[in-house]
């Protein structure tokens, strides 16, 4: 006879203060979700005043956009000096890769100011920004934002969990065993479009099948049958041989095979690179007397303050404490104090950013320098969490034009000279090897292999494949012209 045991769990568990959990959900915010979210705390509580509109009211301080911009940043800098520039620019006649970083002669010339208020997000930024709604600790979200990265246009996992787990391992101690790979997959695959993620056709039509509504029971099951065992017999049209092995009426079958036919097979082409996502850019990247310089772009977003006189009469009138009124005045003060921090957080990485990266601002994307969130929140002395959370859905406007702040975070890729670069200056050059090929003999994948080893960049020929698939340029069978 057995006899009842008690077991005593002890878990930790971190909650956070209201304060707290505001100050996180405004960081993570884009501008026009946060433009959204104070607006209506302006509508909605008392203690609240829209500054921009008492300021309107007295003309004398009235001030145009960008100067307003900068004179705050001015002040802002007599308390913490600007990044300085490197001292000397590289040479733009030396395309060598002996260093860090590649190198190239300026010519993109300067960028349209009127782009700020259009950009487009593609399938990997929207699932980096989907992501950062989440609470999940700095090494769940570098795993999930790995297979984020390696997915390819369809939206598919094609890279083995073990490949990725070589390529994470200088980034995460201890390496990342199979069950934490897996759950980070099944996070990223709830993201966004059902079938994301997926590692074969198999498991696209299943994930998209699982989250289908409104499908019968009987129905859905039988699909699932057929996408996980069946999908030869159906693609033969084998009508007969799929009744037989699954057993099922003509009807059924008929509703299971049309239910699978409605499915997206490639559920990464519905993100088009064409489609623009109006944005309000974060901060404004310039140089000014040789030093590349950040400025906030406050004037373009609403500025909440408490309103005193309402504040003044609260207190007076001595209410309770734990009043709705005396609750609201708190949430007033909390949100002050948290929009503020919002721009500090923001501004400060946007400026470790540019910081580490002038290298891009003078010769673009295929000077940018293998840069990981850990060594920005290690700069600014910040958790890497709340980094990654300035970054996702967060704009400057440079004289390159608009980039979000995640496009200047890539892995690093080692050289033969022992020097390293980044993931996104190797597509970059990829981009230029095609746009230079002749059109009548296009360069191969394998081809692009060798132009890069030629320059110490050593990558697998699967590894370009991918890279060019990212840039969306077809195989060179494709591009030929005759």
């Amino acid at each position: 006879m057995g006899y009842p045991t008690q077991e005593l769990r002890l878990r930790q568990q971190m909650t956070l203060a209201p304060r707290l959990q505001q100050s996180v959900k405004l960081l993570q915010m884009s501008a026009l979700e946060f433009t959204t979210a104070v607006e209506h705390a302006l509508a909605t509580n008392p203690f609240l005043e829209d500054a921009d509109e008492q300021d309107a009211e007295q003309p004398a301080a009235v001030l145009s956009p960008i100067p307003d911009a900068q004179a705050r940043h001015e002040a802002a800098r007599s308390e913490t000096p600007a990044p300085a520039a490197d001292s000397e620019a590289p040479p733009p006649d030396a395309p060598t890769y002996s260093g860090d970083y590649p190198t190239r002669a300026p010519g993109d010339g300067g960028a349209d100011q009127a782009q700020w208020a259009c950009a487009s997000l593609s399938m990997r930024q929207l699932l980096s920004q989907e992501l950062g709604n989440y609470p999940l600790g700095p090494r769940d979200r570098v795993l999930a934002e790995f297979i984020i990265d390696a997915l390819d246009d369809d939206g598919y996992l094609r890279t083995p969990l073990s490949s990725l787990c070589d390529a994470a391992r200088p980034e995460l101690d201890p390496v990342p065993d199979e069950s934490e790979w897996m759950t980070a997959l099944h996070l990223v695959q709830q993201l966004d479009a059902p079938g994301l993620a997926a590692r074969d056709l198999p498991e696209c039509l299943t994930l998209q099948l699982s989250a289908a509504a409104g499908v019968p029971p009987e129905i859905r099951a039988l699909a699932l049958r057929i996408a996980r065992e069946h999908l030869q017999r159906l693609a033969k049209h084998d009508c007969a041989g799929l009744r037989r092995v699954l057993d099922c009426t003509e009807d059924a079958l008929r509703a299971a095979c049309a239910l699978i036919r409605s499915l997206d097979p490639k559920p990464g082409g519905r993100y088009s690179a064409d489609a623009p996502v109006y944005v309000i850019p974060d901060v404004f990247v310039d140089k000014w007397q040789a030093r590349w310089r950040v400025l906030p772009n406050r004037s373009a977003m609403p500025q909440a303050r408490l309103h005193r006189t309402y504040a003044d009469l609260f207190r007076r009138a001595r209410l309770d404490d734990r009043s709705p009124m005396a609750q609201e005045l708190q949430e007033a003060r909390w949100l002050v104090r948290n929009v503020e921090q919002r721009y500090t957080t923001i501004q400060r990485v946007a400026e470790a950013i540019v910081k580490r990266q002038q290298t891009f601002f003078e010769y673009g994307d295929v000077a940018l320098r293998p840069l990981m969130l850990r060594e920005v929140a290690d700069d600014l002395d910040m958790h890497e969490s709340t980094v990654s959370r300035a970054t996702v859905g967060k704009y400057m406007v440079t004289p390159r034009g608009v980039f979000e702040f995640r496009h200047f975070f890539s892995r690093e890729l080692a050289t033969e000279s022992g020097g390293s670069c980044s993931a996104a200056a190797v597509r970059a050059l990829i981009k230029e090897m095609v746009d230079a090929e002749d059109p009548s003999m296009p360069l191969s994948d394998v081809a692009l292999t060798q132009q890069l080893a030629a320059t110490g960049i050593l990558l697998a020929r699967r590894t370009v494949s991918k890279y060019r698939g990212q840039l969306r340029v077809p195989p060179a069978e494709l591009r030929r012209q005759h």
